[in-house]
């Protein structure tokens, strides 16, 4: 039996304060970001993904094992559509992020578990292509896992 779960509306509020985790760590200069008054905001809205088993989003999760109630390991994806192109003629694209472990629980196989179970869905919807942005601590679980660094001419407008 496996340790991964797809996570419920019921687990929102653990799946915010993991994704919390994971912005507090890379983004950990940066106070701006490190404020959870945005949870109470997004709870709803996740709430409602959650509870979406046909929607283009998706979190898996570990149970924490010593804290009933709390996550220890959180990946979440969604797919995206793209006008096709050559090797994805039908535009779906994958994209993961906020893969978050409990610092206390973490080199234990977790997030490796979860991204493997979030790629096994990717492939069920028939997405042939999954992107991430990768900080340099998780870079070597994602070049394990088939992962390559592409170059990135992204940016960005924030309205």
């Amino acid at each position: 039996m496996s340790l991964v779960r797809r996570a419920v509306p019921e687990d929102a509020d653990e799946v915010l304060r993991l994704r919390q985790v994971m912005i507090d760590s890379v983004f950990s200069s940066d106070s701006s970001v490190s404020s959870t008054k945005w949870h109470e905001q997004s709870l709803p809205s996740l709430r409602g993904r959650l509870a979406d088993p046909d929607g283009a989003f998706v979190a898996f999760v570990v149970d924490h094992p010593e804290r009933p109630g709390a996550l220890a390991a959180l990946v979440a994806g969604t797919i995206e559509y793209r006008i096709g192109r050559a090797g994805n003629p039908h535009g779906r694209v994958g994209h993961v992020f906020s893969v978050a472990t409990d610092p206390d629980v973490r080199r234990r196989g977790y997030a490796r578990a979860c991204m493997e179970e979030l790629l096994g869905w990717f492939r069920e919807q028939g997405v042939p292509q999954v992107d991430l942005n990768a900080s340099a601590e998780a870079e070597p679980l994602y070049a394990s896992l088939g992962f390559v660094r592409k170059p990135d001419p992204s940016m960005r407008l924030q309205l």
